[in-house]
């Protein structure tokens, strides 16, 4: 089976797993998330890490997807970018909880004023990164997330959304593009 017939193979099957999960066949959802588990993990844990809260982002999207499946709309996108979606929602959701959590004990070493100040603009910068990313066209959005946060090769996303590798690599690219304009102010740069 060809990479763009073997895609579309498992897309149509994610939905299918998708209706019975919404009618709560808990084999299908064993099926879905012995096929999800790592990419919805290794998505939380780039943004995240920490492996433990990478875990209750996973239990938390597989939850969701437990109860709301019925919600999930092939008119609006793939399985997959639906299902990494909600994981990255989640992500941030955590990341905004543990932002909220009581501050730590000071520590007894002074540290740099130059490493506070490091840090604080390296998550100024994650945050509007993140914002970016959300207002991506759906397609380049999902290209983008497969590569980066999924660790995906142009090839195997080709693979996974059944496009040509060509359309993969154009998708990525134009995305950063367009990631690139918005993190600078620009409107559009990219189509």
């Amino acid at each position: 089976m060809r990479p763009a017939q073997l895609a579309a193979s498992e897309e149509l099957e994610d939905r299918q797993l998708l209706a019975r999960i919404a009618r709560r066949d808990s084999r299908a959802f064993e099926v879905l998330y012995d096929r999800y588990g790592r990419p919805v993990y290794s998505l939380a844990m780039g943004m995240l890490r920490d492996a433990g809260g990478a875990q209750e982002v996973t239990q938390e999207v597989f939850l969701s997807i437990w109860r709301q499946a019925a919600e999930f709309d092939p008119s609006r996108g793939s399985a997959r970018s639906w299902l990494l979606a909600l994981a990255h929602h989640k992500a941030v959701d955590a990341v905004r909880r543990g932002r909220m959590r009581a501050a730590e004990p000071l520590q007894e070493t002074k540290t740099s004023d130059l490493d506070v100040v490091d840090e604080a603009l390296r998550r100024v910068e994650q945050g509007r990164v993140r914002e970016a990313l959300v207002r991506l066209p759906a397609e380049q959005r999902e290209a983008i997330v497969l590569a980066y946060y999924g660790g995906y090769t142009h090839q195997e996303i080709a693979g996974r959304l059944g496009i040509p590798l060509g359309t993969a690599k154009t998708r990525i690219r134009d995305g950063m593009i367009r990631l690139r304009g918005t993190l600078a102010g620009v409107k559009e740069v990219a189509p």
